[in-house]
């Protein structure tokens, strides 16, 4: 399957304090002391601190003078808390929060923290509030003062990863209605199966320098993730990617090694169909042929309305599996998953420390990553891949892709698996790995794991166009460079349409409404001699993917999650009739035709980057700025994905998700890497940094990443201590 009150603790009293006290003040002010922030000539911040803590202080300072309503809204989300800024509209993405993240152990979990632990944690409260206290002009949207338990309300890094069995805000809607509650579906734009991320490792026998490499390029939301640096005397040197308002470095490397981290559909959480009785004192379920009672749990959710704040009460059954979260089939369906763990934490701590290849398989043996595959590499020569981590054993008689039954115990889980029981795979014979949130069996084309040696609870991910085409494109090149690596992973070739085009081409040729479909000669002819590379420049690229996505209702998209999008699509390119891939087409040239007054537009003159806006809701407008961009979206197997989409008022496609933080390492005696960001590091508009890699990322064009000190020294825009 997929992922898509009674306990009290004494607090100290500042941390339920609104305001900050001369004392806390005091001790900001000093730590500060201990943190260095250099900004080099992109505005990246490497952030120096005598303990690691320091480091973790100076972070969140930076983070917050780059974005701090990111930062805050992140947390916000992770606090079940979305429908005090936005509204009704919010409560249900609220309630699947509050259901299945609970603040109360979150809060436990800090108190009994290791000491080492709780340090850190009391960093990150600090270097956000101390950015708070020196910023007065800065209005939170809600949260006027962060805690130092907020941290643990992320599992494995990774603020998205909610692990629901295909549950989804619908089902909970359906289960639990509430009155005066009007509930929406998400809105599905035509690239909502894009998602994902790609990674690369590259062994020394197939290196020029005889060195590993390592491609690090995870595909989210634009803006989603800065690019930072943290160092510290007690052995901390990690460059790479955060998520906003984490305190560790998410996807990076440090001088020994580096991990990537792509999404996985790896089952770690299961529906149980419960027999569930209603009796005068409550619910009951059978469990073993017993009788056990259902429980229940009061949740409120706040919500902001014309009135001011209000809130909406629900009440939430549980069984021992978990939160009953729908009904299917007439069935309650309870889900057992594990989305708050500290183990998590810990591990996301642990592995910016490594500096051996054993050391990371000890932080890898933690299984609490619930929600990643790992691509490796390091300066040992090491690489190796992990599919999943977290991973529960269970008996294989059951179809787990699918509630089982929850009234007998021949359906509990029976533990862990050990990452050896895992699907993983370490130096391979062609030197070479990558998944793009694609299946674990094309990782090292023909060197890859068998799928008859795992369960299949343990790797359903289907085959994708990106993997496809990633194993395509690291068998044609050798002798890998940090360039020949990028050269991959902007591999121009868009693997979806080698079945499509000659499907259309053949379709036309055999249409007997030859006068219906007579002015699409021409088109069908620039098609048909396209050599399925984009550019911007490319007209054929232009009729291409505005024709894909017209066909994708037909493509049968309800089948994605379970088979992916590469079967349908050759399913339907053998099958689909005349008019099922000719209509589309007219339909297009009609659209372009009415928008542009011709058909002929080249990709670039429509698919656009633009960035003119500082607010977390962006805004596009065909009449401001842009650039062009020759990259198409990663749902047709194009490697740096690109999913722009047409907005209110606007003829033209902006890019809103795809590559955000793309990065090539290579280990060895010294760290050489390249990177590249959406836009820019900062999120004021104000600021030199807001767009200044906008042009560089439309082109692909990477800046060199400063590691050593004495480079970035020389490169240094300031250097200053937190604080005003």
């Amino acid at each position: 399957m997929k992922h898509l009150f009674l306990l009290v603790f004494i607090l100290p009293a500042y941390i339920y304090a609104q305001s900050f006290t001369p004392v806390e003040i005091k001790s900001w002010q000093q730590q500060s002391k201990n943190v260095t922030i250099t900004r080099d000539n992109w505005g990246i911040p490497h952030i120096y601190g005598k303990s690691d803590a320091d480091a973790v202080f100076g972070l969140l300072y930076a983070q917050c003078e780059d974005d701090f309503k990111r930062v805050e809204m992140n947390y916000i989300e992770k606090l079940g808390r979305r429908s005090e800024v936005y509204g009704k509209s919010e409560i249900y993405n609220d309630l699947l929060i509050k259901i299945l993240i609970d603040t109360t152990e979150a809060k436990a979990d800090y108190i009994t923290a290791p000491s080492w632990l709780k340090k850190l944690l009391n960093a990150y409260a600090d270097g956000i509030n101390y950015y708070l206290y020196s910023h007065p002009g800065e209005k939170p949207a809600l949260l006027k003062r962060f805690q130092p338990w907020f941290p643990m309300l992320w599992t494995d890094g990774s603020i998205g990863a909610i692990n629901t069995a295909d549950i989804t805000t619908a089902d909970l809607h359906n289960f639990y209605p509430a009155k005066d509650v009007g509930f929406t579906l998400p809105l599905q734009d035509e690239d909502a199966v894009s998602t994902g991320s790609n990674g690369f490792a590259i062994a020394p026998s197939i290196s020029e320098t005889g060195n590993a490499l390592l491609y690090i390029n995870p595909h989210v939301t634009f803006y989603f993730r800065p690019e930072v640096h943290m160092v510290s005397e007690e052995g901390l040197n990690a460059y790479g990617a955060v998520t906003w308002g984490q305190f560790f470095i998410y996807q990076g490397f440090n001088e020994f090694c580096g991990w990537m981290h792509t999404s996985s559909n790896a089952d770690v959480a299961d529906m149980y169909e419960e027999d569930i009785t209603k009796k005068e004192t409550g619910y009951i379920y059978k469990y073993n042929n017993e009788e056990r009672t259902v429980t229940e749990k009061k949740i409120s959710i706040g919500y902001k309305d014309l009135n001011g704040t209000n809130k909406q009460e629900f009440t939430i059954y549980s069984t021992h599996h978990g939160p009953v979260m729908a009904k299917i089939n007439g069935k309650w369906i309870s889900l057992k998953s594990n989305n708050r763990n500290i183990k998590g934490l810990i591990q996301c701590w642990k592995r910016t420390k490594v500096k051996t290849f054993e050391e990371y398989k000890e932080v890898m043996a933690m299984v609490a990553n619930t929600s990643n595959n790992t691509v490796y590499a390091d300066a040992a020569g090491n690489i190796a891949y992990w599919h999943g981590n977290f991973m529960p054993k269970r008996d294989v008689k059951y179809d787990w892709s699918k509630p089982v039954d929850g009234s007998t115990s021949e359906t509990e889980w029976q533990g862990l698996h050990t990452v050896d029981e895992t699907v993983h795979l370490y130096n391979p014979q062609n030197g070479w790995l990558q998944n793009c949130n694609s299946t674990a069996f094309t990782v090292a084309g023909k060197n890859s794991p068998s799928k008859n040696n795992y369960p299949l609870y343990m790797a359903p991910d289907p085959e994708n166009f990106r993997g496809i085409n990633a194993v395509r494109a690291l068998q044609k090149q050798n002798r890998y460079t940090i360039d020949k690596l990028i050269d991959v992973g902007y591999d121009t070739y868009i693997m979806a349409f080698e079945k499509l085009i000659p499907a259309l081409v053949k379709a036309y040729k055999d249409s007997k409404n030859t006068g219906l479909y007579s002015g699409l000669a021409e088109p069908i002819d620039v098609l048909k001699n396209w050599d399925l590379h984009c550019s911007t420049v490319s007209v054929a690229t232009t009729l291409a993917i505005e024709w894909a996505y017209l066909l994708l209702p037909v493509i049968n998209a309800d089948e994605w999650s379970n088979v992916g999008l590469v079967e349908p699509v050759n399913r339907f390119a053998a099958t689909a009739s005349p008019d099922q891939l000719l209509a589309p087409l007219k339909a297009v040239i009609e659209k372009l035709m009415i928008d542009h007054g011709k058909w002929q537009i080249p990709w670039g003159e429509i698919n656009r980057f633009q960035r003119i806006s500082e607010q977390i809701e962006e805004r596009y407008d065909d009449d401001a700025p842009s650039v062009p961009v020759p990259f198409v979206s990663s749902t047709w197997g194009m490697l740096p994905g690109y999913s722009a989409s047409y907005f209110t008022g606007t003829k033209k496609r902006y890019g809103v998700h795809g590559n955000s933080f793309i990065c090539a390492v290579e280990f060895g005696k010294r760290i050489k890497a390249k990177s590249l960001l959406a836009g820019g590091e900062s999120g004021h508009q104000g600021s030199p940094h807001f767009n200044d890699q906008g042009t560089m990322y439309s082109q692909g064009k990477f800046k060199e990443v400063l590691f050593y000190k004495e480079d970035i020294m020389k490169n240094a825009e300031k250097t200053y201590h937190p604080g005003p």
